[in-house]
Parts: C-alpha cells; sequence; structure tokens
C-alpha cells in the first residue's frame, strides 16, 4: 500500500477512534495531502526519511504563498506535528516507517498575552450605556417596548459580561441557547474544543444582565444572543438565512468580535481587543488573585497544561512585589 491509501484510513481514525471534530480532521487532511504532493503519491512508508524530512521543512520554510509571503514560523510547525501523528499511526499498525519522535518541532518565541488591566475592563464593561438617553434607560417605568438602541445595549453588556465571567471562546459563545444557562445557577455545562464538556461560572453580574436581555427580547429565537437592527429592534436576518428561517440564527462570531472591537474604541482602548483578549483577562484575573494553575486549565478547556501556561509569566510579575514584601526581614537595617 502507498501512503495516500494509508491517509485515508489514519483520517477516518481521526474521526472515530479519537473523536476529532470536523475543522481538526480537514487541517490534519489539507497538512499531510501538501506533504504527499511534495513527497509523491506513490511513495511507500519505509521510503519517509530523515534526511526527506530536512528537505521537506526546508522547502516549507522557503515556501511563498499567492501574497509573496512566506509561512508563519507556528504554521510550519502545524504541518509536522500532523506529520508526527500519521508517523505515529502507522507505528501503531506495525507498519515500517520514521519514528515520529525524530521529528522534533522549532523552537518558537514565547507567545505573547494580551489582556485588559482593571481600569481598562471596567470602561470597557460599562461602554454599552454609555451613549443612552435618560428618557431611553426610564422605559422601564412604561409599558411601552424597549427602544433598539437600548435593547442592543443589554445584549452587549450581557456578551461582555458573559465573556469576562466565563472565559468562553467565541466560538462557544455563539452556539448557546438560551436553555443552556440556567440563570437559577451560577454554573453551566459548554462542549468546547475536541468536544470536551467543562463547566463554566456565572457571576452575579453575568447573571444579572444576560436576564435583563432575556426579559425584553420579545422573540422565539432558542439562541442565547441574537442580531437585532438598530431601527426596530427586531431579529434582523442574517444575510444567508430567509425571514422565515432568521428566528433559528444565532449572532455570528465575526458579529461578536465586531462588538467587543467597538466597545474597546468607545473605552478608549488603542490597542487591539478581540473576544479572546476577554478570555485572556478572565484566566489572567484568576491567577493574579490566587488560583493554582491547573484550575485555571480546568476552566478555560485546555488538553495540555503546557497551553495554559502561557500566562504565567504574566503572574510572575507579580514575584518582584512578594520578594520585596517578605524576603530577608531579620536582617537590621545598617
Amino acid at each position: 500500500m502507498t501512503i495516500k491509501d494509508y491517509l485515508t484510513q489514519f483520517l477516518e481514525h481521526l474521526e472515530i477512534e479519537k473523536n476529532r471534530s470536523q475543522k481538526t480532521v480537514q487541517n490534519y487532511d489539507f497538512y499531510l495531502h501538501r506533504f504527499l504532493e511534495w513527497l509523491g503519491d506513490n511513495t511507500k512508508p519505509d521510503d519517509i526519511t530523515m534526511e526527506k524530512v530536512r528537505q521537506y521543512r526546508l522547502w516549507l520554510n522557503r515556501l511563498v504563498d499567492v501574497h509573496g509571503e512566506q509561512l508563519k514560523k507556528n504554521t510550519q510547525n502545524y504541518h509536522l506535528i500532523a506529520l508526527r501523528s500519521f508517523l505515529k499511526y502507522l507505528a501503531k499498525r506495525d507498519i515500517d516507517t520514521l519514528a515520529s519522535e525524530k521529528i522534533e518541532l522549532m523552537k518558537m518565541p514565547d507567545r505573547e498575552v494580551s489582556f485588559l488591566d482593571g481600569s481598562d475592563l471596567n470602561r470597557m464593561l460599562e461602554s454599552p450605556f454609555k451613549n443612552i438617553s435618560t428618557k431611553a434607560l426610564e422605559h422601564e417605568k412604561t409599558k411601552e417596548k424597549t427602544p433598539p438602541t437600548l435593547l442592543i445595549a443589554y445584549r452587549d453588556k450581557a456578551i461582555l459580561e458573559l465573556l469576562f465571567s466565563t472565559g468562553l471562546r467565541v466560538s462557544e459563545l455563539v452556539k448557546l441557547k438560551i436553555e443552556d444557562v440556567n440563570l437559577k445557577r451560577d454554573e453551566f455545562s459548554i462542549t468546547g474544543k475536541g468536544r470536551k464538556t467543562r463547566v463554566v461560572f456565572l457571576s452575579e453580574q453575568a447573571k444579572y444582565w444576560v436576564k435583563k436581555y432575556l426579559d425584553v427580547r420579545g422573540d422565539v429565537n432558542p439562541y442565547l444572543f441574537v442580531s437585532h437592527d438598530k431601527r426596530t429592534g427586531n431579529i434582523r436576518a442574517l444575510k444567508h438565512t430567509s425571514a422565515e428561517t432568521q428566528n433559528d440564527e444565532p449572532l455570528t462570531a465575526r458579529s461578536v468580535e465586531r462588538i467587543v472591537q467597538k466597545h474597546a474604541r468607545e473605552a478608549g482602548i488603542t490597542k487591539p481587543v478581540t473576544p479572546h483578549t476577554m478570555r485572556h483577562s478572565y484566566a489572567t484575573d484568576l491567577l493574579q488573585n490566587g488560583a493554582d494553575i491547573r484550575s485555571v486549565q480546568a476552566m478555560l478547556g485546555h488538553s495540555s497544561i503546557t497551553t495554559t501556561q502561557i500566562y504565567t509569566h504574566i503572574t510572575d510579575k507579580e514575584l518582584r512585589n512578594i520578594h520585596k514584601k517578605f524576603h530577608d526581614k531579620r536582617r537590621s537595617k545598617d
């Protein structure tokens, strides 16, 4: 059998035995087909040698895309990770090929983590109501329909509070349905990357604003966050849907990104802010307030502690203050 024959079986193995998502399978398919195109479809597993892998790495490093740009170093590593996983699968089937552990990944610089400090975060969380008129805020005293601007403010506030309270990924947030979030409890389950289920926790602020938003919605859309028309407040049909199916559509991930970016600008924050920045802020806040790294790993839904350790260099900045406060206090000051 050629490598191409084994590749099909490997992708099926990822889907069935490993329970990987369709997106992961598609990525591995892309990376490994690129390797086979370079190597030759008719190559056999035992034809893969360290020298051929070295040449392939050199080719990847010099590869230029349609925009004239080279592959990023982490993207090159993704190609190698897929290849190592494939070789490991072949070895488990006692097929003679290169040992996966012989392929070393290139060392990457420490990942830069962007998060919001306390004052920036507070201004951003307050941003949705920054430009809401007093008249609009007084709507609760009447039986009139909630003004569209206020309805959208409630939604945006609920989104920001929920992101910071739970550390949800934007892909997880937009999939939430109203029935998924029990506001009588302080927690709910979420199925994240790799179809792994974890528990996330609601702050009092997040519970309050989500309930506030749902109370004024007045529609039958099952999703927690939806798109509203700025003029009428009605649920707005997305471009790819018809008016008949709009009640079954959630707010898109791109729309949530725009909402976060909008309120970051209005809060006077000049650096780029995304939903993932809120996730970083959530993790950083936990660690700086004494949470242990394993607990944060579980709350973020990371498979490996290595992924969570990107945050430790942030908390290491607190070590100087701890050293100054507690070290060498018994010696006399001469």
